[in-house]
């Protein structure tokens, strides 16, 4: 289980960067050309990175991950696939669930039944596409068979595992034929106009929610029968993006039911720029928040498996779907996502990136006053290469937080995405959620979302010490969530309820209102189940060990208002009193191993930035300079590397802008092979007990290369290529006689 509550744990080597002595048994090459075609990485068999792509392997995208998530379920699939297969990389597959180029099932050339009017369609009958005929779907029957049927090509190509990406129906539809003969299925009565009412809008959602639910189910049984047939043990993952951004952006998809289908192994967590920069409301100012928004995206998403024992993957992307951005704004969005990705010590599996080859091989605006349009700068394509190879040393056993109190969650549920919709949407902005979190996150406090359907799982709620809770834009889908927090609040934590009871979703037909109960809203059932009066009046509330502060307010009211962050703080900080130690900062810092994790934070307390002593290295530095002091000064971001916590003895690699391989050490120097991405610039920092007498690359002399006596560090540069190279580094006179260029 995790527990969310600042830990310190005994300290052991990263799993992939230093490998000197791991590795030591490979056999050193003697000369270029006897090396392998590849580097083969023997802890790949982990899957730690992955990335996924549309096309065939090609130079330029040669990311070394250890897995290429292959697109697409067509003819040509298998050629696809064996080009990265070729190359060493572990396979996976992908394909869309609510879209694709499923024209042979629209037109009725799988089952002989035309489908069109399976098309999501809105209230004006406009058919809701991704562009032309590829239409967003409302999956019936027979689209799950149809699903499964592309999906064995995959099979029998031999991938290790399956994503079925983005089951999405937006809230806008429901107004085609295939949706109304499901409602009368489903429902057994006529189908309503969604916008005709607060209680058709949320069974309409509830029904889109289960449409998707079944398709997948279909395509996981087919994989689930395909594994028993043939002794496989073929994965299943679904990509969704989190719910937070599906609830803001309008569009209902399964989120945490999912976890609960049998056959699911989890899910990637597609979060970035495009969804974080949504803008929100802090202190009536509404404006993007990249940063804080991909924070609470990601920690939604790590707690949809949490204590579940599925798997979730963070995506980063180093630019995004809106091709009318610069690099520039790229890059700093990139980091933003990246480092808030990182604040999650339970999470070490990453897609490093979708689409490599728009970014690698995409042009875009220089700045953001230039019109030219430009490949990708040399020093980002050789910082993303530094920090993709740095992602696969996550999994860190030591991790200690240095910020404000944690243990601190914001309670969301599926729900947020049923109240989307005419005729009375919730808050535009999803201030009922932001409302309740930013104030505290702003401060320092890494609040987490939790998913209110995982509560009854064992051991959920543990190391939450303040759980934030509103029924304002959401309800609990169902009522065996509420014994539990019950639970939880009578051993000793804090919950606190804000919610003015007014929200119009409250009168939907549900469980609260259905079958002997007669609650006017699901607040009331959860007061009774803590042993409180459902007329229960605003105050703080001790139930068992804990607490239960009741402030009658709407939390968008928090969010509008220029003191509405310092509202809730204050009634909250009062009420834990000595129940919690108290503490706010204006910067997040997270240790994971030698690895520093840390944001400046703006539109915080006021007090000086922290500063950090030492020696670091940068790993957002393409240059990977030696920094000896860092400032957390508003709206910075790192990734560090703490040298001072890398306390291995003789030769290791401490980072590199390339995969690197160790060879046998010798007792003239050391040998590695390095692989990158053709056309960019690579470099490695090692540390060297003496100063090198020379540096080769396939035994040509390098020039490009600087050793500190003092700190130990050498630093070469080198052009990146795609097939391994071998670096030396001699510092006897016994070493190998050097060519030159």
């Amino acid at each position: 289980m995790t527990d969310v509550s600042p830990t310190c744990r005994a300290p052991r080597p990263g799993t992939a960067r230093f490998l000197g002595i791991l590795l030591c048994a490979l056999p050193v090459l003697p000369c270029a050309a006897d090396l392998p075609n590849f580097i083969h990485d023997p802890l790949e068999v982990l899957e730690r990175t992955c990335f996924q792509t549309g096309g065939a392997y090609a130079d330029h995208v040669n990311l070394r991950s250890d897995v290429a998530i292959v697109y697409g379920i067509d003819a040509g699939l298998p050629g696809r696939i064996q080009t990265w297969r070729d190359r060493g990389y572990r396979i996976h597959v992908m394909t869309g669930v609510s879209w694709g180029n499923y024209q042979d099932y629209l037109y009725g050339r799988f089952d002989g039944t035309n489908h069109e009017d399976e098309a999501q369609t809105e209230r004006d009958g406009k058919k809701i596409s991704h562009g032309g005929d590829v239409y967003y779907m409302c999956p019936g029957e027979n689209f799950g068979k149809f699903l499964s049927i592309g999906v064995q090509r995959a099979l029998d190509a031999g991938a290790e595992a399956i994503h079925m990406e983005e089951p999405e129906f937006w809230v806008r539809g429901g107004y085609g034929e295939g949706f109304k003969r499901e409602w009368k299925s489903h429902y057994g009565e006529e189908w309503q106009p969604p916008h005709s009412s607060v209680d058709a809008q949320w069974r309409a959602s509830k029904l889109k929610y289960f449409l998707y639910r079944r398709a997948l189910q279909q395509v996981f049984d087919h994989i689930q029968a395909f594994n028993r047939e043939h002794g496989k043990s073929i994965r299943c993952y679904v990509p969704t993006h989190s719910l937070l951004n599906y609830a803001h952006w309008r569009i209902v998809s399964p989120e945490s039911s999912l976890a609960r289908l049998n056959g699911c192994d989890g899910y990637i967590a597609q979060v970035w720029t495009g969804t974080s920069r949504t803008p929100n409301l802090y202190r009536g100012e509404l404006k993007e928040r990249t940063f804080e928004t991909a924070f609470l995206e990601y920690g939604a998403m790590q707690n949809l498996v949490r204590s579940t024992g599925r798997r979730v993957w963070y995506l980063n992307d180093p630019i995004e779907d809106n091709p009318n951005h610069d690099w520039n704004d790229y890059r700093s969005n990139w980091e933003s996502t990246l480092v808030a990705s990182l604040f999650q010590p339970e999470v070490w599996r990453y897609e490093v990136m979708p689409w490599p080859n728009r970014i690698f091989a995409g042009r875009y605006r220089q700045s953001g006053d230039s019109r030219e349009r430009v490949p990708i700068p040399a020093p980002y394509a050789t910082e993303l290469q530094t920090v993709i190879n740095a992602l696969n040393d996550l999994n860190q056993s030591e991790v200690a937080w240095d910020c404000g109190t944690a243990g601190i969650g914001v309670v969301i549920s599926d729900s947020l995405m049923f109240q989307r919709g005419d005729p009375t949407p919730s808050d535009p902005h999803l201030s009922n959620v932001y409302g309740l979190a930013l104030p505290f996150l702003k401060r320092g406090m890494p609040v987490t979302p939790v998913q209110l359907e995982n509560v009854p799982i064992a051991g959920y709620l543990d190391g939450f010490k303040i759980l934030l809770l509103s029924y304002h834009g959401q309800k609990p889908l169902s009522p065996e969530v509420h014994a539990p927090l019950a639970d939880w609040v009578k051993a000793g934590g804090l919950l606190v309820v804000w919610d003015d009871d007014s929200d119009p979703y409250r009168t939907v037909r549900d469980w609260w209102n259905s079958d002997g109960r007669d609650y006017a809203t699901p607040r009331e059932h959860l007061f009774e189940t803590l042993g409180l009066t459902r007329e229960a009046s605003a105050g703080i509330y001790e139930v068992g060990k804990g607490k239960v502060l009741f402030h009658a307010g709407n939390p968008t009211d928090l969010a509008r208002s220029a003191e509405g962050d310092s509202k809730i703080v204050d009634a909250v900080r009062a009420a834990a009193g000595a129940f919690v130690a108290w503490r706010e900062t204006n910067q997040l810092l997270l240790r994971r191993g030698p690895y520093v994790i840390a944001a400046g934070l703006d539109e915080s307390v006021p007090g000086a930035a922290k500063r950090l002593n030492g020696h670091f290295v940068n790993l957002f530095d393409p240059e990977l300079r030696l920094q000896t002091r860092i400032e957390l000064a508003p709206g910075t971001r790192f990734f560090l590397l703490d040298l001072d916590r890398a306390t291995q003895t003789g030769p290791a690699i401490l980072a590199s802008a390339c995969k690197t391989q160790p060879l046998a050490p010798s007792l003239s120097g050391f040998d590695c092979l390095v692989e990158g991405i053709a056309n960019t610039q690579g470099i490695a920092l090692l540390r060297f007990p003496d100063r090198p007498e020379h540096v080769t690359l396939n035994d040509i002399v390098l020039t490009d290369w600087d050793y500190d006596d003092a700190t130990r560090l050498l630093r070469v540069q080198f052009p990146n290529q795609p097939r391994p190279q071998k670096l030396s580094v001699a510092f006897g006179k016994a070493g190998p006689r050097p060519q030159t260029p």
